[in-house]
């Protein structure tokens, strides 16, 4: 991510207010929606969670790809797609590629889905006549 793209995540970060505090746009949710479609999948989630725990802050591809039963390009494809949701970014060196979390963008979802500690969730009003419950 370049320092203008992380700018603007610093930016979109402010102004996005948590789901309970305000409804998201139409834009935020779009934007959010390809952040979570990118953690939909359990080999990408388990390739964040690989990346985000590892000792030092990054990892080698040639360490990721051992842990799955999936050929090199299927790796790849897969962390292009978190590197294009904003989670993690990459650096070449050399032959092999190693990848870091951008913790800006999980620090933003924590943010979006938590709620201020000892704040109730909003009350429900009365149920319209002929809604559904």
């Amino acid at each position: 991510m370049s320092n203008q793209e992380r700018e603007m995540a610093g930016e979109a970060q402010e102004c996005c207010p948590g789901l309970l505090t305000a409804p998201l746009d139409e834009g935020q949710a779009a934007e959010l929606a390809k952040v979570f479609k990118a953690l939909g999948d359990p080999v990408r989630l388990r390739l964040l969670s690989m990346i985000a725990s590892r000792a030092g802050g990054e990892v080698c591809v040639c360490d990721l790809t051992p842990a799955f039963d999936l050929s090199q390009p299927t790796i790849s494809h897969h962390l292009k797609l978190l590197r294009q949701a904003g989670l993690i970014d990459c650096e070449r060196r050399g032959t092999w590629v190693y990848y870091w979390l951008l913790p800006e963008m999980t620090d933003r979802l924590a943010g979006i889905l938590s709620r201020p500690a000892g704040q109730a969730l909003p009350q429900a009003g009365p149920t319209p006549a002929g809604a559904a419950s």
